[in-house]
């Protein structure tokens, strides 16, 4: 119910808050992260404390459009981020 007290706790920064978060193991997840950027982050174990995409860019994940948005992913720690993976949006059928 608290979501802002679990972006805190969690260390999401403000810049990349968005409407969904998950922790999976040691990492937070915010906003629209797909798979790919997930799958990354688990296998390279990077010193971050989570992924992000901020905002919500369509044809993310969930945001499927007939826009072909390009977005970044980022990672962040400590309240910086930084360029993650880039993605171009998916189309919607």
């Amino acid at each position: 119910e608290d979501m802002t007290g679990i972006k805190v706790k969690y260390g999401v920064p403000g810049n990349v808050s968005s409407c969904h978060t998950a922790i999976v193991g040691k990492y937070v997840l915010e906003g629209h992260v797909p798979v790919q950027a997930i799958n990354k982050l688990l296998s390279e174990r990077p010193n971050v404390r989570g992924i992000a995409v901020p905002g919500m860019p369509m044809g993310s994940p969930g945001m499927e459009s007939f826009e072909n948005e390009r977005y970044d992913v980022v990672s962040f720690k400590d309240g910086q981020t930084k360029k993650f993976m880039t993605f171009t949006g998916v189309m919607a059928h």
